[in-house]
């Protein structure tokens, strides 16, 4: 049976990576209800949920409230209870939360619908202010990565590069 999650009121929402870079497995997690789930994903699946919470972030109010910068590290251990897939955002008017929907990524049939309907879910509602935490620590988490090569802009191994545009 699937992981299924459903949080209101969130203590930490968080990124992070296990690993060096060039071989880094990057991780969500959300701390809710004395309980921790640990979600496996891509780092450009991280930065487009920043991408989309900065976006939606930028027509509210500044956020009051940040969580302590303690609540922003993976917690260990690091086992994923899934692999991330379609991931879904909103914010409630209602509530003045941002919604997020964590999905498992699924095998999808010929028309693009998915076969098995038990895939792993977790729905969780954020603060702006944890919203907002969780964008400025992703960025730091994505940035921290191999650095570009300033001409072919593929990322630099720490034992070399062969960069297409330098042969």
């Amino acid at each position: 049976m699937s992981v299924f999650f459903e949080f209101d009121d969130v203590d930490a929402f968080t990124t992070g990576t296990v690993g060096v870079p060039g071989n880094r497995t990057f991780f969500m997690q959300v701390r809710a209800e004395g309980q921790w789930v640990t979600i496996k994903c891509e780092k450009q699946q991280t930065a487009a949920i920043v991408q989309y919470l900065r976006k939606v972030l930028s027509d509210l109010p500044p956020p009051e409230d940040r969580p302590m910068p303690g609540a922003l590290e993976l917690a260990e251990p690091t086992e994923a209870s899934f692999v991330l897939g379609p991931v879904g955002l909103g914010y409630d008017r209602s509530n003045d939360k941002v919604l997020i929907q964590l999905e498992e990524v699924g095998e999808v049939d010929e028309d693009g619908e998915f076969v098995d309907d038990d895939r792993g879910h977790v729905r969780l509602y954020v603060s702006r202010g944890q919203a907002a935490a969780f964008c400025d620590h992703a960025d730091r988490v994505v940035e921290s990565g191999r650095p570009d090569c300033q001409w072919c802009s593929h990322p630099i191994d720490p034992d070399g590069h062969a960069c297409p545009r330098m042969n």
